[in-house]
């Protein structure tokens, strides 16, 4: 077991990087277009990944069902997701895109039920989930309202993002937990990324004719380095070497500290319908996931 000292440094770490990932992708913005922003993100990453995996004598999956749904869970969790999720950072901000992310467990509740027998649906679960949904209400009501259609259409597509990657999430623990995590997110990363660019070729030009300023460089290298490869194994050692309850708490934080980024170094307001929506949003979500005394 590892050190709760060594331990908490690793989850804090974890927040901050995660939470601010959604400036990075906000400040790349600036100067690349979402698509091949988000494609060349992964296409980065996945190299890397694989190297880690070759390195720890790790192999490919070796079956046609694993292939099969790496595939399909690296079609949302990648092309979908970061499609959605790229694109809509063009119209909110970097903060309220974290905060609709938020909503991944809130939707993987009820996919668990589905799927996992080990994870049915509680009255706790079910009231999570409905407070999460009145946050979500609240925070589109406002976007529709300051923000104008494409600030609320952004949002919309940020739900759909964690939608889809909560999805992906379940298929996986329900069939892929045998997979080593660097080949899954490798593979995921690999496969996901080529409809990003090919859509990105076809649809916002060419690569090299893209205004590569300093600032685009680094939030692509802070992405692919720390919001990719960093993040994603420090995330696996937490799973192995602490709590659930751990885990479970980042969801909660990242939003946080997002907004707090965005408000420091991108001068972003936080209006009501975000800081109330945002609120019954993490609430909803501390209620589904956190466990408090006995199961109910």
């Amino acid at each position: 077991m590892a050190s709760a000292r060594l331990a908490l440094v690793v989850w804090l770490c974890l927040c901050a990087i995660w939470g601010s990932t959604w400036l990075a992708i906000k400040l790349g913005l600036r100067d690349l277009p979402p698509l091949t922003f988000a494609g060349l993100r992964f296409a980065a990453a996945a190299p890397v990944l694989f190297f880690i995996a070759a390195l720890r004598g790790f192999r490919l999956p070796t079956t046609a069902r694993d292939w099969r749904l790496l595939a399909y869970t690296g079609l949302m969790t990648i092309t979908l997701n970061y499609a959605l999720v790229f694109w809509g950072e063009q119209y909110i901000s970097s903060g309220l895109a974290a905060v609709l992310s938020a909503t991944v467990p809130l939707f993987g509740l009820p996919l668990a039920h589905r799927y996992l027998a080990s994870e049915p649906l509680t009255r706790r679960k079910v009231a999570g989930v409905l407070l999460g949904v009145v946050g979500v209400a609240v925070v589109c009501s406002g976007q529709l309202g300051v923000g104008g259609p494409l600030a609320f259409w952004a949002s919309l597509g940020i739900i759909l993002a964690a939608l889809v990657t909560a999805h992906a999430g379940v298929l996986i623990k329900a069939g892929g937990t045998h997979l080593e995590p660097s080949v899954l997110a490798g593979v995921q990363m690999a496969g996901g990324c080529i409809p990003l660019l090919v859509g990105g070729v076809l649809l916002e030009g060419n690569p090299f004719h893209f205004n590569w300023t300093p600032l685009a460089w680094a939030a692509l290298a802070y992405l692919t380095i720390l919001g990719s490869v960093v993040a994603f194994l420090m995330y696996y050692w937490l799973i192995r070497h602490t709590e659930v309850t751990w885990v479970l708490m980042i969801p909660l934080v990242t939003p946080l500290v997002a907004v707090a980024f965005g408000v420091l170094f991108a001068g972003e307001v936080v209006g009501w319908h975000t800081a109330l929506g945002g609120v019954a949003i993490i609430a909803g979500v501390a209620l589904a996931v956190l466990r408090v005394g006995r199961p109910s």
